[in-house]
């Protein structure tokens, strides 16, 4: 069997930046064992996979190590390849998931990610997030999936050296660390030890927690926002109460054909 393979570049304008995902689309599903050792053998922060069904598509999106419910940055690099590749006519797409109806559309200069919002709320700082950062955040918030670590200056956010050990005990998907930032809205890094992804590169689901907290900061809705990971990426982010906006390029790196 013979299935197309597509590595693209999300929240990027070229090569080598932003988020790179797999993209696997399907004529039908195989056995949940064999995506996920597709995604195991891509050893990618996400691989998605989406089939065909009704007026839309499927998707579902596994790391190396387990399948999650959300995921930005794959989505978006689904919805490039079948808006660039695979000769998609329509300006929107609606793709089925765990997490409910979520709407991709393409506005030509950007894709644009309407995704469920996550509720805020702030709680004391947990045990295991006081160990595992070399620098101490000043409050912490508590999502849908995530918890979020807000700093008093972005350079902190820049610095932070976690002790991934440490996060693994915080029992949740991933950490979000945050700051506010003079040349965007905010800055934010990822980092998700507990399924397998240390420090993932751009990552549009954790803009469903950031984009809620932060336009209540600044109490706006439309805010341009940069994930200070190595490779970095660039989300365009609007607040639409249950709902936000991510926004965001792609480009193509790879084509090919995976043989099982």
């Amino acid at each position: 069997m013979s299935l197309p393979v597509f590595q693209v570049d999300a929240f990027a304008s070229q090569v080598f930046s932003g988020n790179p995902a797999a993209v696997v689309p399907l004529k039908a599903w195989l056995p949940d064992e064999i995506l996920q050792k597709i995604a195991q053998e891509n050893n990618l922060s996400e691989t998605a996979f989406f089939c065909e069904s009704g007026d839309g598509f499927e998707i579902r999106w596994f790391t190396p190590l387990v399948e999650v419910d959300l995921c930005g940055h794959a989505t978006l690099a689904s919805a490039h390849v079948l808006f660039n590749h695979l000769g998609y006519p329509k300006k929107e797409i609606a793709f089925e998931s765990r997490s409910g109806t979520l709407r991709v559309s393409n506005n030509d200069s950007l894709i644009l990610l309407d995704f469920p919002s996550s509720p805020i709320e702030e709680i004391p700082m947990p045990a295991a997030i006081k160990g595992a950062f070399n620098i101490n955040p000043k409050s912490c918030i508590r999502g849908r999936n995530d918890l979020m670590l807000i700093f008093e200056d972005e350079d902190d956010v820049v610095k932070l050296k976690p002790d991934f050990d440490w996060l693994v005990q915080a029992q949740t998907r991933g950490v979000v660390c945050t700051a506010a930032s003079k040349e965007f809205d905010f800055v934010s890094r990822f980092f998700a030890p507990a399924v397998g992804i240390n420090e993932d590169p751009v990552t549009g689901s954790a803009h469903t927690i950031l984009i809620p907290y932060w336009a209540q900061q600044l109490e706006k809705t439309e805010m341009v926002a940069k994930q200070v990971s190595q490779r970095g990426g660039i989300l365009y982010c609007r607040h639409l109460n249950e709902r936000v906006e991510i926004g965001g390029k792609a480009v193509t790196f790879l084509q090919g054909e995976i043989t099982l």
